[in-house]
């Protein structure tokens, strides 16, 4: 369907585009991110070294230079610790201080929490004799880093939504432009197939007829012509068989034939079974059929009837002799899931995506001469994607395979 080739090349550019600015805002917070916190380990530094500069430690206590700026520690939000040399607590000053043992080998450490806290620790080396006096430890609460993140956060998140929604509107656009000529191409071919199927049914309708009429009457012919006519209604009944299919796909490709209507699957589905039941028994294949009741769905009838007897063709014309087809129908929620399984040939796993393309067949199922079109399956899941709804199969080769068709039910009172 191009609906989905739309959607699909819409979700690539999206998420092209997605990735591309998810990469750039990624690259912008880490960027933001790291300047910050150097910014903030700078200013740290700096207050540690002049603390450590202006500091003293006399008689068990530490004194600061008379102009150093401690007040301007409390309105910056910072924080100073002093330790002896042994790493005893001494004194401090300011605000968020942590609560960090000290490690002198450290210079930078962080406290985790509900108010995080950056902390840079120096020694204080006497100005006189050049000795270790003690540490000095500078904190700064990431409350406001924190803060700054979330907003640029925010900020990012919201560009990124209203640029994949501007990307997305645009993306639209352009898939629309660039689908529009292969939609007119895909009218154009499925037209002239409808149009080639329908022209073709007249001349092979005549020739049908004069090959029927010459093998009614034999004895007005030689045996050998007689074989050769034989022949000629055979191939003509093969490509009438093939015209119609393609006139039907090409309709179904189109639209609907009819509007929607309720329609009653278990009269359809107990039809079929009664009228393919002798075709069947013909073959040694056993036919069983079990549904459930009320199996409503809304629809085409003529094509819901078309879409099961091309399963259940399929079921008969793969399955060898003395085999059995099995008829079943369960619903769950809003759909009604319908199963034909035999007992046939089987398909490769290789092959099962391959099953509803038109005109392919299976090299285990050219040896059985089925005189079908290789479009049957192909209608099929045409018609149920018509009605909202899939067909799925699974097969094991040499086993059989089960068609499921899944539709949407409804109310049988909404006839």
């Amino acid at each position: 369907m191009l609906w989905v080739i739309k959607y699909r090349l819409l979700f690539s550019y999206l998420l092209v585009v997605g990735s591309v600015l998810g990469g750039f805002t990624l690259a912008v917070r880490i960027f933001v991110n790291q300047s910050l916190e150097q910014e903030i380990t700078e200013k740290l530094i700096n207050l540690a070294e002049g603390a450590a500069a202006s500091s003293e430690y006399t008689n068990g206590k530490i004194k600061l230079d008379n102009d150093f700026p401690i007040h301007d520690i409390t309105n910056r939000h910072q924080g100073l610790q002093w330790f002896n040399q042994k790493g005893n607590f001494l004194q401090q000053q300011g605000e968020n201080l942590p609560n960090l043992p000290l490690y002198p080998h450290v210079k930078k450490q962080i406290q985790s929490g509900k108010n995080p806290i950056v902390a840079i620790t120096l020694p204080i080396i006497g100005s006189e004799d050049g000795k270790l006096i003690g540490y000095v430890r500078a904190s700064e609460s990431l409350e406001n880093l924190n803060k700054t993140l979330n907003k640029l956060d925010w900020g990012l998140g919201g560009g990124i939504f209203f640029a994949l929604l501007i990307s997305g509107v645009g993306g639209l656009w352009l898939t629309r432009q660039s689908m529009q000529p292969i939609e007119e191409s895909l009218q154009k071919l499925q037209q002239f197939t409808a149009d080639a199927s329908h022209e073709l049914r007249g001349p092979l309708m005549a020739i049908k007829s004069n090959a029927s009429v010459a093998i009614k009457y034999p004895e007005a012919i030689r045996e050998t012509d007689l074989e050769k006519f034989q022949a000629i209604l055979s191939a003509t009944k093969q490509m009438s068989s093939l015209t119609e299919d393609l006139l039907l796909l090409a309709r179904t490709d189109i639209i609907l034939n009819q509007e929607p209507s309720s329609v009653n699957l278990e009269e359809i589905l107990d039809n079929l079974y009664k009228l393919y039941k002798p075709q069947a028994e013909a073959k040694q294949i056993k036919i069983k059929l079990q549904l459930d009741q009320d199996l409503y769905v809304l629809g085409d009838c003529e094509q819901l009837k078309r879409l099961f007897t091309n399963l259940l063709e399929n079921a008969i014309n793969y399955t060898s002799l003395v085999g059995t087809i099995e008829i079943t129908s369960r619903s769950i929620g809003s759909h009604i899931y319908v199963s034909v399984k035999d007992t046939g040939i089987g398909i490769s796993p290789d092959n099962l995506e391959k099953v509803f393309d038109r005109f392919w067949r299976a090299d285990e199922s050219r040896s059985y001469n089925c005189g079908g079109s290789g479009l049957g399956l192909a209608i099929a899941q045409a018609i149920a994607k018509k009605h909202g709804g899939l067909i799925t199969v699974k097969s094991e080769l040499g086993f059989g395979s089960c068609f499921t068709a899944r539709l949407l039910s409804t109310s049988p009172f909404s006839k």
